[in-house]
């Protein structure tokens, strides 16, 4: 048996491909995939190809979702050509396949009518080309120059300590919500699977199924503070407005009988409402508000106005903003090198990116925020007390470089500033909701 490397990530996924000789001189692949590339890795699809290079059905794992079969039936989607890749590299006979073996290797390839080169020599399978390697991974979704990953431990200062308390930001390739790997496929179900909730892994804050490309520790700034806000408005709904909405749910919910029902009884309050002066009052009002334009006629000589049944009603969720400053001293040439690299890590992130045809634009990363803190064993957890975060943007980025008042330069070969101030503004890219606080109740002040 041969496994191949492990692919680059793939719409949020990684893959690799065992390949094992059969009995009968064929091949059969087996491939599997991680939300992570060390991660445990679960199976997809299988196939076998007979001796002769032919290649049998494809059959999935039980674990297979639609997505991964639909992918995997696409002959020309990258998850396809990943494994195609991985079967000619596994080199499953060896550096020096046959003639024959290397048809039953075209045939699990994808390639059954590829003519074979150098018939009976022992040259190996060859591999990808750069462009192959680059529609594998993904790369060439953004323009040429594009940054794809950072320094994933930048820390000011650079002797920061992790036994204090500190906030960690991860640099996240944006992932979308109702991107393939991303839509729901439960029976019953809408929407995503994509959890925005911060987790750690490793120590470091990330979200699951994102790529985490950079990361960034610095001491937690002082006015910290968050604002859970939720969507209410007033609404005004009449009188007449609430009898018409009975009618129409009477007519809705028992048809004709029903809808004559809810009429009867609007006529008996219409009726109950002229007995007793209202409804003359009313078509009164109406009149001299129409006839004197401006001002409040019937206010003054009624002392009335109708009634708007105003009601505070929820008009849906909101998202949070979170704010925060930090002042860099450097002390060191060494120290300024890594503000530098830290500020230039938050501005170019957050910009916008382009497609490789620039036709399109494409979405800025994203980060992963928490407060870290030490817990009993001595390992790094979410503080407790103070609140989580899900995936937020960066939308604002703003550097002072002199936030002392005075243009200041150290006199050493970086030429670095002697203070910087850094603003930085976050919008969490989906609500809080209210299943997503953690099961232990009061363990932790949660989101």
């Amino acid at each position: 048996m041969a496994t191949s490397p492990t692919s680059p990530a793939i719409n949020g996924f990684f893959y690799k491909t065992e390949v094992t000789p059969t009995s009968d001189g064929g091949l059969k692949t087996d491939t599997s995939k991680s939300s992570t590339a060390t991660g445990t890795f679960t199976p997809v699809t299988s196939t076998i190809t007979d001796k002769t290079g032919k290649a049998g059905e494809q059959t999935f794992a039980s674990g297979a979702t639609a997505t991964d079969k639909a992918a995997f039936a696409n002959s020309t989607s990258l998850e396809s050509k990943a494994r195609n890749n991985q079967v000619e590299l596994s080199k499953p006979f060896g550096n020096n396949p046959t003639a024959e073996q290397k048809t039953i290797i075209n045939g699990a390839s994808g390639k059954p009518n590829a003519a074979v080169a150098n018939s009976g020599t022992t040259n190996p399978p060859t591999a990808p080309d750069a462009n192959q390697q680059k529609a594998i991974a993904g790369e060439n979704e953004y323009k040429e120059g594009t940054r794809k990953e950072y320094d994933l431990d930048m820390r000011y200062p650079i002797n920061l300590s992790l036994v204090q308390d500190v906030i960690k930001f991860s640099i996240l390739k944006y992932s979308p919500s109702l991107a393939k790997q991303n839509q729901n496929q439960g029976a019953g179900q809408f929407g995503s699977t994509k959890s925005r909730v911060v987790t750690l892994k490793g120590g470091n804050p990330t979200i699951a199924g994102s790529e985490r490309i950079g990361g960034i520790t610095l001491p937690i700034p002082s006015g910290i503070s968050d604002s859970n806000p939720v969507g209410w408005e007033k609404d005004d709904f009449s009188v007449l407005q609430s009898e018409l909405s009975k009618i129409a749910y009477g007519y809705f919910e028992g048809g004709v009988a029903g809808g004559e029902n809810a009429v009867g009884k609007t006529a008996d309050k219409l009726e109950e409402a002229n007995s007793s002066g209202d409804a003359s009052a009313a078509v009164q009002k109406l009149f001299l508000d129409n006839l004197i334009k401006g001002g409040n006629a019937s206010g003054r000589a009624f002392g009335a106005v109708f009634n708007n049944n105003a009601e505070l009603l929820f008009s849906g969720a909101s998202l949070r903003q979170f704010s925060f400053t930090f002042l860099f001293y450097p002390r060191s040439d060494k120290e300024s090198i890594v503000v530098k690299k830290i500020i230039r890590a938050f501005k170019q992130s957050m910009s916008v990116k382009r497609s490789a045809t620039s036709l399109l634009l494409k979405a800025p990363h994203t980060f992963a925020i928490q407060y870290m803190t030490v817990g009993k064993k001595g390992e790094a957890i979410q503080h407790p007390y103070l609140n989580r975060f899900k995936e937020c943007a960066l939308t604002s980025c703003s550097v002072d470089y002199t936030p002392d008042g005075t243009y200041m330069t150290y006199d050493g070969d970086e030429k670095s500033m002697t203070a910087y101030r850094l603003g930085l503004s976050f919008s969490e890219l989906e609500p809080i909701f209210d299943d997503e606080y953690p099961e232990d109740n009061d363990a932790s002040i949660g989101f």
